[in-house]
């Protein structure tokens, strides 16, 4: 099973710009698809943005489309979300998830195994 930790979030101003990391260790995710996902308080958990074993493909959800960019690096088992333009409407905490055996992208939560536990990102007005 792999290990995931998130890392980046913080309090920033409408606006702004923040890039989260999702450093993966215990296996190798070279190739699984991954993905992020955000959940607000008294919200269900929203798919973000999901990456492919090979970073050539990509897939977001459309109220971040053109706003945030999902890569990864798999020499450093590492995957990011980069988000410009954030919105209060962002303010949530952030995962990563990886499909572990597939590497096809997905936005279930279901087909991911692995989760980390989250980082949290504010947004204020």
């Amino acid at each position: 099973q792999v290990q995931l930790v998130e890392s980046g979030g913080e309090l920033v101003q409408a606006g702004g710009s923040l890039r989260l990391s999702c450093a993966a260790s215990g296996r190798t995710i070279s190739t699984y698809a991954m993905g992020w996902f955000r959940q607000a308080p008294g919200k269900e958990r929203e798919f973000v943005a999901a990456i492919n074993w090979s970073g050539r493909t990509t897939y977001y959800t459309d109220s971040v489309k053109g706003r945030f960019t999902i890569s990864r690096d798999n020499a450093k088992n590492t995957v990011y979300l980069q988000m410009n333009s954030l919105k209060p409407e962002d303010t949530a905490v952030y995962y990563c998830a990886s499909r572990t055996i597939y590497s096809s992208i997905s936005s279930s939560p279901g087909d991911f195994g692995s989760w980390g536990q989250g980082t949290q990102v504010t947004v204020s007005s």
